[in-house]
């Protein structure tokens, strides 16, 4: 079965740190291994320090997030007349707008200019909270919105880890498809290869996807391309549950009924049933469908990226 993820390896930004680059305030780093060995042989990194991009030092002072009139600001730690919150931000405008071709981002957690999520903001007297955004990050979300973001430390979860590859492979194949060429047809077909994995995200968003397309001459190519984009990742975001993938299993498993045999089938339905009582990982019913559409190829589900939405030696499925 053709792999089906992408031509090329996606451009993927990074915080340096986590690919080893000695550049955080202490002047060492955070490589993350999963990141650094194994996702780096499917993407094309592009790795950036907005804190050493606006010049500051390493080693260094460290900065915080501090609440000022219900203003976040980035300041020095030690020295509050640092302040670096307008160069963070038009550092993260300028690779936003140079850097536009991204399909993805990597943050390093709890980091005043990269965290995503739960950062330290210290009001000017009182204990810190934590619900702050990065300023860089944050920059960045709001001018590519689309873009599949995620941190590290975040991808230590088997389920987010797969979801957030996934999606990145998505927006690759989606970048690809504008660069081809936009035509009625580009947008079928590309909606066409990931139903099933769409499918996989629960059958509202699957309907509403499919009733956006159904009429392509009720709104300009381009504003229907759009909005049908911005469904799609919006959908994307929710990991599949389990359910949901058993739902598609057992879908797939329909195709095989005149091809396979009595002993087979029975094998698959225990896998799929397995996989559904948490007994066995996705990959183990997703192997045996791979085995057998090799023996008895057919049309609709070569076509599908479900069965490999990304390269499969990440082995993403084994443990989810």
């Amino acid at each position: 079965m053709e792999d089906l993820s992408v031509e090329t390896a996606p451009r993927v930004g990074v915080s340096a740190c986590l690919l080893g680059a000695p550049v955080r305030f202490d002047g060492g780093h955070k490589r993350n291994p999963f990141i650094d060995e194994q996702l780096r042989r499917y993407v094309d990194f592009v790795p950036f320090c907005p804190e050493t991009e606006i010049g500051l030092s390493t080693p260094r002072q460290p900065i915080r997030l501090v609440s000022r009139a219900g203003v976040v600001r980035a300041v020095g730690s030690r020295d509050p007349a640092l302040d670096v919150t307008a160069a963070l931000q038009a550092c993260a405008r300028e690779a936003a707008g140079r850097l536009d071709d991204l399909c993805a981002f990597i943050f390093k957690k709890g980091s005043p200019s990269c965290g995503l999520q739960r950062v330290r903001v210290y009001p000017e007297n009182g204990i810190a909270r934590t619900d702050g955004t990065g300023l860089f990050a944050e920059q960045i979300m709001r001018a590519q919105p689309l873009l599949p973001v995620e941190e590290e430390g975040r991808l230590n979860d088997p389920v987010l880890r797969e979801n957030f590859v996934a999606r990145m492979f998505v927006y690759a194949r989606w970048r690809a498809t504008l660069k081809a060429g936009l035509s009625k047809s580009a947008l079928l077909a590309f909606h066409a290869r990931h139903k099933l994995q769409i499918l996989a995200h629960g059958t509202v968003g699957y309907r509403q996807l499919g009733r956006l397309l159904a009429d392509l001459k009720a709104a300009p190519l381009e504003a229907l391309a759009a909005r049908y984009i911005e469904t799609l990742m919006r959908l994307l975001q929710q990991p599949a549950t389990r359910r949901q993938h058993t739902n598609v299993l057992q879908h797939i498993a329909g195709y095989l009924r005149r091809d396979a045999d009595t002993h087979y089938r029975s094998d698959l339905q225990s896998a799929i049933e397995g996989y559904r009582q948490h007994q066995f990982p996705l990959i183990v019913p997703v192997r045996l469908l791979q085995h057998q559409f090799q023996r008895h190829p057919h049309p609709y589900i070569e076509q599908q990226v479900y069965l490999r939405p990304y390269p499969q030696d990440l082995r993403l499925r084994n443990a989810i």
